[in-house]
């Protein structure tokens, strides 16, 4: 069999990353490495809307409005969060970076990009949602302050769930916490 042709499709059907293409929070087209990270097939994707990917449709919603908020004036936007496979219901992290193609209309339509991050950090301990995305805040290096005014709570709030994952996670402190999340 020959090798493939040298074309953008072909580029975008063998990526080693998962690609999605959106618009409106919808699916329009995806390449084969995101269908073997999510453990789907392409008939359940192309056509769906983002939200199952995520573990509850209150992180789907809370995601888009921190996207919407923070994109950057070159459309850019990048995370880790924890993802939903769709063959298994497992929960993952992953690595989430995304082009908004109109600045000024985030969700119009965008390229996504996906990286399977469960090799190096597991999910160990069942996590509720606000935990889940607290700890995806802590990973990226934000104290109570920032996470706060993030996700429009009080600092406090914040540091209540820290003292839940510290719990969970049997962690000494914040580093070792972050630590743990990191190592899984």
């Amino acid at each position: 069999m020959p090798p493939p042709q040298l074309d953008y499709q072909t580029a975008f059907d063998l990526a080693p990353i998962g690609l999605i293409l959106s618009e409106r929070r919808q699916i329009v087209d995806c390449n084969a490495r995101v269908l073997e990270i999510f453990g789907a097939r392409r008939e359940q994707f192309v056509g769906q809307s983002f939200a199952v990917l995520y573990p509850s449709p209150a992180e789907f919603e809370r995601t888009g409005e921190r996207i919407a908020a923070r994109l950057g004036s070159n459309g850019h936007y990048a995370d880790d969060r924890v993802m939903k496979r769709l063959s298994s219901g497992e929960l993952f992290w992953c690595h989430v970076s995304g082009q908004a193609l109109d600045t000024q209309d985030p969700h119009a339509r965008g390229i996504w990009s996906f990286e399977d991050l469960s090799a190096h950090r597991q999910l160990t301990v069942a996590l509720t949602p606000r935990e889940r995305e607290i700890a995806a805040l802590l990973v990226e290096g934000l104290t109570s302050k920032q996470i706060g005014k993030r996700l429009a709570v009080s600092p406090r709030t914040i540091d209540v769930y820290r003292g839940r994952l510290m719990k969970k996670y049997g962690a000494s402190g914040t580093p070792d916490l972050v630590h743990r999340l990191l190592k899984g």
